[in-house]
């Protein structure tokens, strides 16, 4: 039960940074000073498709990483292993 709760605090407090994150960087888009923050990446696969006439399978994994999220996710992980200790 240890375990479960130390992980489930680490992917809630990943989440909460991710989430913050975007939104961090959707309030900051197109503005003068913090435009910055919502300067971003994508990383992955584009999507493919494959047709076997039958089936059709299409596979793809893009991931959009901006500066705020980088920052709240460092932020987040701090957060966990100062607050998680007794877990």
């Amino acid at each position: 039960m240890k375990n479960f709760k130390k992980t489930f605090a680490f992917i809630f407090f990943m989440l909460a940074g991710i989430i913050l994150g975007a939104f961090i960087a959707y309030v900051c888009e197109g503005k003068d000073y913090v435009g910055w923050l919502a300067w971003g990446k994508n990383v992955g696969v584009e999507s493919f498709a494959i047709d076997l006439y039958v089936i059709k399978f299409n596979i793809g994994l893009m991931v959009h990483a901006t500066i705020s999220q980088i920052f709240t996710i460092a932020a987040a992980l701090i957060v966990f292993s100062k607050t998680c200790k007794g877990l």
